[in-house]
């Protein structure tokens, strides 16, 4: 027997927006995503080709938080200082003013970095973990590829001008979400408004961090800035509101004030304009399920992911889900064998299809309360 179950999303009418209309964006290329469902909301021109400055700095931050998780780096450990980073330090370039020949603890490295976006700092790091920049940028690039940010090449770490160090604000966004989601402790860093670095032989320098969001009250918690005359200004830019996350990535701004304006327009956007809904959480279960000749007549069933969606908000009601299996479905059932189908469908197309698994075990009944039961079939049309 062929059974489809619908259950409806209940879903309050009274979340009407006014309005959901597409924005136009001032930059040259921008990409708006919902973190949890990963639905991209907002996108112009979002594969053109950029520079991306100083936004670089993510990959060379990704690169040493991998390292310290695996336990091959440590956040004590100390590099010294080259020249070549230490000429970064002068005037023209943002450093956290290093100086030759100090010991300067990866720690510190990275939050110069993250904080004070020092050019300096990034090669010390760099040529600490790989011997020199350049080694270094090769690994920057082999891990762009493994997040499938197809359209980058990194050439140095820390964004400077060169026209083989180039991306899109689409990878950009993929960059950025590996890094919320797989170092949610160290992203935690990029929302430090200042750091002090207390200087090898002088007073301590106490640098503010330059991401305009942060000082404004919408719950940006990031991610990084970037500048470059002949790109303009740049933001990789992330907020979380009631536990919702959104992540915004722009280059292209004219103005260091229209890089602050555009990019809180677009977050804004993505927050008053769209619902996140929960679905499923993973191994929670979602209904139960016929079993036929099972010593239980019923089964838990679930899905094994967290399933997320984005829809505008006077279309939530449009939005249902259902299980589709054959069934009754037969005894011995084993935990995780795959019973059935889970279906998200929104304005009657399917947009997401999943396994659908049993929570526990179902043993066959002995043969004689089967032959019991299939006589009963037979007769009564009872399972």
């Amino acid at each position: 027997m062929f059974r489809i179950l619908y259950f409806y999303f209940l879903v309050s009418l009274a979340l009407i927006c006014n309005s959901y209309s597409n924005i136009d964006i001032k930059a040259r290329t921008a990409i708006l995503q919902d973190f949890l469902s990963g639905e991209i909301l907002y996108e112009k021109e979002p594969d053109r080709s950029i520079y991306p400055a100083s936004m670089t700095k993510i990959m060379t931050s990704i690169i040493a938080f991998d390292l310290i998780k695996s336990g091959d780096l440590s956040l004590d450990e100390k590099f010294i200082v080259s020249e070549k980073a230490w000429r970064l330090s002068t005037a023209g370039y943002s450093s956290m003013f290093i100086m030759v020949g100090d010991e300067v603890s990866v720690e510190n490295l990275l939050l110069g970095i993250i904080t004070a976006s020092g050019n300096d700092a990034c090669i010390a790091l760099a040529e600490g973990i790989a011997g020199t920049e350049e080694e270094f940028a090769i690994l920057m690039t082999a891990k762009a590829k493994t997040l499938g940010m197809n359209n980058t090449n990194f050439t140095n770490s820390s964004g400077i001008n060169d026209p083989d160090n180039y991306s899109t604000v689409r990878d950009i966004l993929i960059m950025s979400k590996y890094l919320i989601k797989e170092h949610p402790e160290f992203y935690e860093w990029f929302s430090f408004k200042e750091f002090t670095w207390d200087r090898t032989g002088g007073d301590p320098i106490t640098q503010g961090n330059r991401n305009p969001l942060l000082y404004k009250n919408i719950g940006a918690d990031g991610i990084k800035t970037g500048y470059l005359a002949v790109e303009k200004y740049s933001l990789a830019s992330s907020l979380i509101r009631n536990g919702r996350r959104l992540i915004a990535v722009g280059s292209g701004f004219e103005t260091k004030s229209s890089r602050s304006r555009e990019s809180s327009k677009l977050l804004t956007y993505g927050l008053t304009n769209f619902d996140l809904i929960e679905i499923n959480k993973s191994d929670k279960p979602i209904d139960k399920v016929d079993v036929w000749l099972g010593k239980k007549n019923q089964v838990d069933v679930y899905v094994n992911e967290n399933i997320y969606k984005t829809i505008k908000k006077a279309k939530k009601r449009l939005l249902k889900i259902s299980l589709k299996y054959e069934g009754p479905i037969e005894a011995p059932i084993k935990k995780n064998d795959i019973v059935g189908k889970f279906r998200v469908v929104y304005d009657d197309e399917l947009v997401g299809e999943y396994d659908l698994l049993a929570l526990n075990d179902v043993n066959k009944v002995n043969i004689f309360t089967r032959l019991i039961r299939s006589l009963n079939y037979l007769i009564w049309g009872d399972v």
